[in-house]
């Protein structure tokens, strides 16, 4: 059995990781952060609110032979479920019918989310082992959407082993098309009114009395 890792960042800074770090000069920058209690390992109360409101996720993981694959899962905000400080549930919709994921967990069970809203040029970046929960009928209803127009087909455990949120450096401002529609209405709403304000007060103008 392999041993625990010295520090939470070591999920990904491998002592390989490590030496690039030192010959590229951020090795101690990094080394400094590990000192001081490196990445966290269980979802604080401001995690939890940033993944719940998310409706999109890249969910990376690789095969028994280390060759790695990204599927993008999406759904309405709350689609992802925060179960405890350790784990992040979602159901796992009916899609292609490829079932990668699905085996590339069966023989390796380590795997990756990375959330990016790009409203607010936030990105998070997790690391864990997930795993495919079949035919639990009460769970699946819990985690399931409602009035979400998909089929449930299994759903995702992924257990968090350390996470970093990254700065927003090269992140593109975009904002959701739902987002763009109520800014649009809200401003067509403000130039009707001021259109109506300014026909009023010209009507007001043509009516009053000359000296």
């Amino acid at each position: 059995m392999s041993s625990a890792p010295a520090f939470s960042s070591d999920v990904a800074f491998t002592p390989t990781v490590k030496s690039i770090q030192a010959r590229k000069g951020s090795r101690n920058g990094y080394a400094s952060m590990e000192e001081r209690g490196s990445w966290q390992t269980r979802i604080t109360p401001d995690l939890a609110q940033f993944i719940e409101s998310q409706i999109s996720v890249f969910f990376a993981t690789a095969n028994g032979d280390g060759q790695p694959y990204i599927q993008h899962r999406g759904g309405p905000a709350g689609f992802l479920h925060v179960l405890d400080e350790h784990t992040i549930a979602f159901a796992d919709f009916a899609g292609n019918r490829q079932y990668i994921t699905q085996g590339n967990l069966a023989d390796n069970p380590k795997a990756y989310l990375f959330l990016i809203d790009y409203r607010t040029r936030q990105r998070v970046k997790l690391w864990g082992e997930a795993r495919v929960v079949e035919g639990d009928a009460d769970l699946m209803a819990k985690l399931m959407p409602e009035n979400y127009r998909a089929r449930p087909e299994q759903v995702i455990l992924f257990e968090i082993a350390a996470w970093d949120m990254n700065c927003p450096q090269h992140i593109p401002l975009r904002f959701d098309a739902t987002e763009v529609e109520a800014i649009a209405a809200a401003r067509d709403e403000r130039i009707r009114a001021l259109e109506a304000e300014i026909a009023q007060l010209r009507s007001g103008q043509s009516t009053a009395p000359r000296s």
